[in-house]
């Protein structure tokens, strides 16, 4: 029995997503896979990259919202000496250079300049809204975009290794940044500073907050799942939770009361966290003021 005959159950899935195809193509691929329309995502990817896509499906959607906002991961490939017109390997070339003898020293501290909470200027093929329209529209319609910069927050990059490529120098990094970071301003922010141009070559997400490539499923696996009439791995809408937030687990008169959206008493937890019931299930999120915890969205109502 197959995915839609037996009925979607809500939950996040962490996808693989695989290169060539939008972050909208796999959310219209799990739409077929389980068998319901109310599928969303969370973190758009690039075509070109691949790595954790956070699915969510029935009433999980109202989760994405506690999706966008968290820190990510990146492993990325940037080249040395070639400009395009998109700051990745999909664009046009723009401008050639001799990188072949960029200092290791030069790349180190180039990078290490980047770190920290920092103002990047994302790339003009970017999502990026001007007058209404998206940057990317712009830019291939001929016309020129400048954008501001953006605060952003860059833990770390570490260098895995510095490859020389004949007039090319690639360097393979590893990125922990703030949501908003754009590893395609990176490359071409590195290739500026170091004179030479630069570029994505390589892009995947390893990580999304708490959820990483070690929970991850091809799309290719969570059809043959579905196919199959065998689970696709979701975590429920309490275990996602859980991951994102920390957790209240509520009396049967607290579940019953948060049902009609009421407000709860306080008990000292900081910032937005999720209400569970005694089994687990997800109630609601709640945000306390005061000696009020008042729900911000509520997944479960009264019958």
């Amino acid at each position: 029995m197959s995915a839609a005959q037996n009925g979607p159950q809500p939950g996040l899935i962490v996808v693989d997503k695989p290169q060539g195809i939008t972050s909208h193509g796999v959310v219209a691929r799990m739409r077929r896979i389980c068998g319901t329309r109310k599928v969303g995502h969370g973190g758009t990817l690039d075509p070109m990259a691949t790595g954790v896509l956070i699915v969510a499906v029935g009433k999980a959607t109202k989760l994405l919202t506690y999706v966008s906002g968290l820190d990510k991961s990146y492993a990325a490939t940037i080249r040395l000496g070639q400009s395009t017109v998109t700051d990745d390997a999909e664009g046009d070339t723009t401008a050639t250079a001799d990188a072949s003898a960029v200092p290791e020293a030069a790349i180190r501290a180039a990078l290490a300049a980047m770190t920290g909470e920092i103002d990047q200027v994302p790339s003009a093929v970017s999502a990026v809204k001007i007058d209404g329209q998206r940057a990317y529209k712009l830019v291939r319609d001929g016309e020129a975009v400048e954008l501001k910069p953006r605060r952003v927050t860059i833990a770390a990059i570490e260098i895995l290794a510095i490859r020389r490529e004949g007039a090319f120098t690639d360097v393979d990094v590893d990125v922990s940044c703030s949501s908003g970071t754009y590893i395609r301003a990176i490359a071409r922010d590195l290739g500026t500073a170091l004179e030479v141009g630069g570029h994505l070559t390589a892009l995947r997400r390893t990580r999304i907050g708490g959820f990483g490539l070690d929970t991850a499923a091809a799309l290719e696996t969570l059809a043959e799942c579905s196919d199959a009439g065998e689970p696709l791995g979701a975590l429920t809408m309490g275990e996602a939770a859980a991951r994102l937030m920390p957790t209240r687990t509520a009396t049967p008169a607290e579940a019953k009361s948060l049902s009609y959206g009421k407000p709860l008493a306080a008990v000292g937890i900081a910032g937005r966290y999720a209400v569970l019931d005694e089994a687990g299930e997800l109630l609601a999120v709640l945000l306390e003021s005061g000696d009020t915890a008042k729900p911000e969205t509520v997944f479960v109502a009264a019958n």
